[in-house]
């Protein structure tokens, strides 16, 4: 199976192999793949950060050999966004792409202090269907874009990371770092947000904002009701 990485600040993930097909998710810089099958000017792959898997315009991937895939170590951007420097120009990078660089980029400590302070630099970032990135971004992609600064690797989507961590028996107990879950009329995990201090909730929502969460869900003080029902809260730490 041939080896890439994304080579454009942002690579849609898409359903099919169409540019006008479903965006599923995204490709940040320098993130790894592993290409299952090639069609026109498409290639389906798989991301090896996460296991997603949906067809991307190839130009938009660089292949690399097997000896390079297993020898490449990246560090992940840690800063909101950085102008990062080519031979042929620049490129600006969102926060959590993976860059060979002179310029150490330290992970912090994953702490909810540290998750609580990193989250809010995402306030106002505008809401995209399958987007993680600081350019735009949904909820269970902001989580995991969070937790991936951090060192902790998630899944990508809201239902998947609820099978992720230790569960708490009443939203008081709730501490900063820990991550919201909410159901649809279905009963299907379909929102995900991470607590705050004093039960504020920050999560994709419009945009990237606090609100307040009760035992009921998220109170969305703008709209002068409740938004989303609350399913359960876990602890990632």
């Amino acid at each position: 199976m041939e080896k890439g990485i994304c080579n454009v600040s942002v690579a849609p993930l898409r359903a099919e192999n169409s540019h006008q097909s479903e965006m599923v998710s995204q490709l940040l810089y320098g993130e790894k793949v592993e290409i299952i099958e090639e069609n026109g000017s498409f290639s389906k792959i798989k991301m090896v950060f996460d296991g997603y898997e949906g067809w991307i315009d190839a130009k938009q991937i660089s292949k690399i050999s097997e000896e390079d895939f297993a020898q490449k170590t990246a560090q992940i951007l840690t800063e909101d966004f950085k102008f990062f420097n080519f031979k042929k120009g620049k490129i600006l990078l969102s926060i959590g792409s993976e860059i060979v660089s002179d310029e150490e980029q330290t992970l912090r400590e994953a702490t909810g202090k540290s998750l609580s302070e990193t989250a809010q630099r995402f306030l106002n970032v505008p809401y995209l269907w399958s987007g993680r990135s600081f350019f735009g971004i949904d909820c269970s992609g902001f989580t995991q874009l969070l937790f991936k600064v951090h060192g902790i690797q998630l899944p990508r989507d809201a239902y998947q990371q609820a099978e992720v961590g230790n569960f708490l028996d009443f939203v008081e107990e709730s501490e900063p770092g820990d991550l919201a879950f909410f159901e649809n009329q279905e009963g299907k995990i379909s929102h995900v947000g991470i607590m705050l201090e004093d039960q504020k909730i920050i999560h994709a929502y419009g945009k990237v904002r606090i609100d307040l969460l009760d035992s009921t869900g998220i109170f969305n003080k703008d709209l002068a009701k409740h938004t989303h029902k609350l399913r359960f809260v876990k602890r990632i730490l």
